[in-house]
């Protein structure tokens, strides 16, 4: 081997070791197959801290680290539950679909700041502090509502939102108000190429120029490509310049739009971008960010695609969604309740070893029960496996395993007077709009099955290979033999409704009376790495 060769293969060993981004990808997007939405990223010291929108999931915004851009796990949520009406307690109206919404996290005076408003009424924006990202988290203010704000401090100590198609409004220092006499104005206007959707704001200040990214998609345009674009300016109020900084397709699923920049401590520079991917959601993608000669910041790899090396696998997601013996003091950090939880209803101690689900409140469908625990369904493909202790049901208890979204696939143990029946049926949840409230759901079953059984085990695999978004159901009455049940059900990303990526879904509701119970002995998750 001659010297040369032997310098150019050191040379890439060194690039790939100290700036892993900068050669081909070794490494296999999406960075995070699921449902890991508007994420806001921003550095302390060794870490990068991540946050993402979970809207009416409790608890919520979940802030996840990792030192390499490309390993991530959660490590605690900024709150436990919005207290913003009743709605966020599935009644007289549901949240679906609303609540937290593109949140800005933001590391300033050793301090960790997170901002988000909740959409739907009241309309109230949040912001939380926090000395560590891992918590706790403070409530610091309410201030009002921005539309896809990104907090921004300033070197001479001014705070500002960038929200909105281009708005920047001055906040109070405190952050608690907009301030009186300060700036709010539109900062630019569309140009001829920009007269469709323009939002999901993202800034920050790289030699001395104001650098703002935004999403960008104009479907009546054929072949358009959603596509990520940046403002820049000198002044903070312009005249600001455009120019596309991301525009390609990436695996048959569209354009790759919406997310942020970020620097590492040696001064190089990672986009996260999320691209929607039908039923799993919508998911990271990570590229290296490389800034032009005249100061633009590129997104993707030498080319402008999205890096992916499909020999690696993908990376594991066991920092974010996994598996629970339920033998904690306290719940998984995997977990989130679909709206507020009644904590009274829900126990890790009365059964030690199992999480307890009892019922509190009557209603009629799984889209309105409260305390059904959910997590993240994971691309390519995944299962998840859970074990019901049945004897404390009561008659018109309905308890079991989802596959949840505004059309589910789902699996009911359902307690008849003194019967129990497995179900596997189709459901469709129709909302009626005034109060985003659930009017009907229309249910198609498929399969029924009489049980004589005080333990059940139920299944569902998920398959987000391209092309397919299907989830598929098996039950077990020892844990060792399954039997598949009802047919495959198409998993959908609907955004007027959940607008939310397909979760597991753990319930148990009464239809008659309440007081019954189910334990749950474990949830067992797998997933598929590679295809």
């Amino acid at each position: 081997m001659s010297i040369t060769n032997k310098k150019s293969i050191l040379l890439c060993l060194y690039l790939a070791l100290f700036f892993p981004l900068l050669v081909e990808a070794q490494y296999r997007n999406p960075i995070l197959y699921a449902d890991v939405p508007d994420m806001s990223v921003c550095r302390a010291g060794d870490h990068y801290y991540m946050i993402s929108t979970t809207m009416h999931l409790m608890p919520g915004a979940p802030i996840m680290r990792s030192k390499d851009m490309k390993h991530w796990e959660t490590v605690s949520y900024v709150f436990p539950r919005i207290d913003d009406g009743p709605r966020y307690d599935l009644l007289d109206g549901t949240a679906y679909g609303q609540g937290q919404w593109a949140s800005s996290i933001r590391y300033h005076n050793n301090q960790f700041y997170v901002w988000f408003s909740a959409n739907g009424a009241p309309g109230r924006g949040f912001v939380y502090t926090a000395q560590k990202a891992e918590g706790p988290w403070t409530l610091h203010t309410r201030p009002p509502h921005f539309h896809d704000g990104s907090l921004f401090f300033d070197d001479d100590g001014r705070v500002y939102m960038f929200h909105g198609t281009g708005h920047l409004t001055e906040l109070k220092p405190d952050l608690t108000d907009i301030l009186p006499g300060g700036i709010d104005q539109q900062i630019f206007e569309r140009d001829a190429d920009e007269q469709a959707l323009l939002e999901g704001s993202s800034v920050i200040k790289h030699n001395g120029k104001y650098y703002l990214l935004m999403i960008s998609m104009d479907w009546s345009i054929p072949g358009r490509l959603r596509r990520e674009v940046c403002y820049r300016a000198d002044n903070i109020t312009g005249p600001y310049e455009k120019r596309v900084i991301l525009e390609t397709e990436f695996e048959g699923y569209g354009g790759v739009g919406q997310g942020c920049i970020v620097d590492s401590k040696d001064g190089e520079w990672y986009g996260l971008i999320f691209q929607d991917r039908g039923g799993v959601g919508r998911v990271p993608c990570l590229m290296p960010c490389t800034w032009t000669a005249d100061g633009w910041p590129m997104l993707g790899d030498k080319d402008g695609k999205i890096p992916n090396d499909t020999t690696q696998s993908y990376m594991p997601m066991d920092g974010i969604c996994g598996s629970d013996d339920f033998a904690a003091s306290r719940l998984s950090l995997y977990w989130q309740w679909n709206h507020n939880p009644i904590d009274r209803a829900w126990s890790l101690t009365e059964r030690p070893g199992f999480l307890r689900l009892k019922t509190a409140r009557i209603v009629d469908n799984l889209f309105l029960a409260p305390n059904t625990l959910t997590q993240r369904m994971v691309g390519p493909q995944c299962s998840g496996t859970v074990s019901l202790s049945l004897s404390g049901m009561k008659d018109g208890d309905r308890a079991g395993l989802s596959a949840f979204n505004g059309d589910s696939g789902v699996l009911t143990v359902e307690k008849n007077g003194k019967k129990l029946y497995l179900v596997m049926s189709e459901q469709k949840s129709i909302f009626e709009e005034s109060k985003h409230a659930i009017s009907s759901v229309e249910i198609t079953e498929q399969a029924r099955i009489p049980i004589n059984s005080k333990v059940i085990y139920l299944r569902i695999e998920g398959d987000f290979t391209p092309g397919q978004d299907y989830a598929r159901f098996f039950y077990s009455l020892d844990g060792n033999e399954w039997m598949p049940i009802g047919l495959p059900v198409k998993m959908v990303f609907d955004y007027t409704r959940m607008f939310m990526g397909s979760k597991f879904a753990i319930f148990n509701y009464a239809t008659r009376s309440t007081g019954g119970y189910v334990d749950v002995d474990y949830f067992d998750y797998i997933t598929a790495s590679k295809n």
